[in-house]
């Protein structure tokens, strides 16, 4: 076997394979004279039939599938040859490939870029420090009354906090835009879910009330058109609905918790989920300073194959959450959606993956059960929820993942600049991307 190999570029390999005729003439030989002693052919006893009607009626396919095993097994013994490390599966091209003559591929591949790790003592992270008091459970309890809210009826102008079904239509130099009209839409008022202006338009109206109001679209709205655009709407108010909250009674706390409890034991339990919550978002932030950090110190060449296959495990990933099913094509999903996101991912993965190579770090076995057991408590049966996770295997090995990318987290955070930052709980659990907006 005759191997040479060719940077084309970056990560790109080029490698050439050349085998010997006899080499393929041998093997192609092997596997007809076994099929001559199995094959059943019509006018001839088995294992009687004549090679040469055995090479005319299978030498072809049986050498198609010659080649493959070896071209199969040729790259693998020559990239181990060089010491190459593919990324994803190459492309084969057959360059020589004619019967009887000496057979030449060419293997084009990614291989993984060579990683040192480096800058970790560069890395700053602001880690929130937060307490949890009566009047965050007391804030919390009323967004509960707020998700159990009742709406009636009433024959007035609408207020703040009413419900309103509407009709709406609206125009931009007279002419109608994408996404402008809606018929029956319900819509809170001071919800702050439509643009800046609508809302407090429509307070004031009241049912059967028709007018038009002027509102301009934020600078940074997604549909481009429309960005800093001034636009009119003709609202039709169908009805007004003032809002009633329930007490916080027996009855209202059976909604939120498992068992009959108190007043009182509602707002422990509160308070334990609150403190699940704040864990959760301060370790979710420190994460994602963390990841930020390692990618600024370290510049890392992503395999396009790679990122290729992350697109579409978030395609897949996307279509599951949306509830597309196995009938709908994720690869309708424009590449472009996930080209960033899986750029970092593959980066992260391949800086992280070196950095648990080098530390030789394994997933803790009790770090691994604790982690299965506290996402069990707030079930009604914890230990049959610990006893799912343990007796499904891939389950299992999602916790050991997710365990083990937080040990890196730590040991980079060993050499990481952490100051602690005291913040409100609110502030605490609210997301980057959240503060943002």
């Amino acid at each position: 076997m005759q191997v040479s190999v060719e940077t084309t570029s970056g990560l790109e390999r080029r490698v050439t394979v050349g085998l010997p005729a006899d080499t393929i003439d041998s093997a192609v030989n092997k596997k007809l004279q076994d099929a001559a002693r199995t094959v059943r052919i019509d006018g001839f006893r088995q294992g009687k039939v004549p090679m040469r009607e055995i090479r005319r009626r299978f030498g072809k396919s049986v050498r198609e599938e010659v080649l493959g095993e070896l071209v199969s097994n040729s790259f693998y013994d020559a990239v181990t040859k060089e010491s190459l490390n593919p990324a994803g599966y190459p492309q084969i091209e057959r360059t020589k490939d004619q019967p009887g003559e000496d057979f030449e591929f060419v293997a084009t591949f990614e291989v993984y870029p060579e990683i040192q790790v480096q800058g970790l003592d560069k890395i700053s992270v602001e880690r929130p420090v937060a307490e949890i008091n009566d009047a965050d459970i007391d804030t919390m309890i009323e967004r509960l009354r707020e998700q159990r809210a009742e709406y009636s009826d009433v024959e007035r102008a609408c207020e703040k906090d009413d419900r309103v079904n509407i009709n709406f239509a609206g125009t931009k130099d007279g002419e109608a835009f994408q996404g402008g009209t809606a018929e029956n839409h319900d819509l809170v008022l001071g919800s702050g879910a439509m643009i800046p202006g609508f809302e407090e338009g429509i307070i004031g109206m009241s049912k059967g009330e028709e007018k038009t109001i002027d509102v301009t679209f934020p600078e940074d709205y997604q549909a481009e058109d429309l960005q800093g655009q001034a636009v009119q709407f003709v609202i039709k108010v169908n009805s007004v609905q003032s809002k009633a909250l329930p007490d916080v009674n027996e009855e209202f706390i059976k909604n939120f918790t498992q068992k009959d409890a108190t007043l009182e034991e509602f707002r422990v339990e509160i308070r334990e989920n609150m403190e699940r919550e704040l864990k959760n978002a301060v370790k979710t932030r420190v994460k994602k300073e963390v990841m930020d950090g390692v990618l600024e110190n370290n510049e890392v060449d992503a395999p396009k194959s790679l990122i290729d296959q992350e697109i579409d495990r978030q395609r897949r990933q996307m279509v599951q959450q949306f509830g597309g099913g196995n009938n709908f094509d994720f690869n309708t999903l424009p590449a472009e959606l996930f080209e960033a996101q899986a750029n970092r991912a593959v980066k992260l993965a391949l800086v992280l993956g070196e950095l648990i190579k080098q530390n030789e770090i394994k997933a803790d076995a009790n770090r691994v059960r604790s982690t299965i057991e506290e996402m069990a408590q707030p079930y009604e049966n914890p230990e049959e929820v610990v006893n799912y996770y343990y007796e499904n295997q891939q389950m299992l090995q999602q916790i050991e993942a997710m365990v083990l990318e937080d040990q890196v987290v730590d040991s980079i955070l060993e050499h990481a600049t952490v100051t602690d930052v005291e913040m409100s709980y609110e502030e605490a659990v609210k997301q980057p991307n959240q503060e943002q907006e």
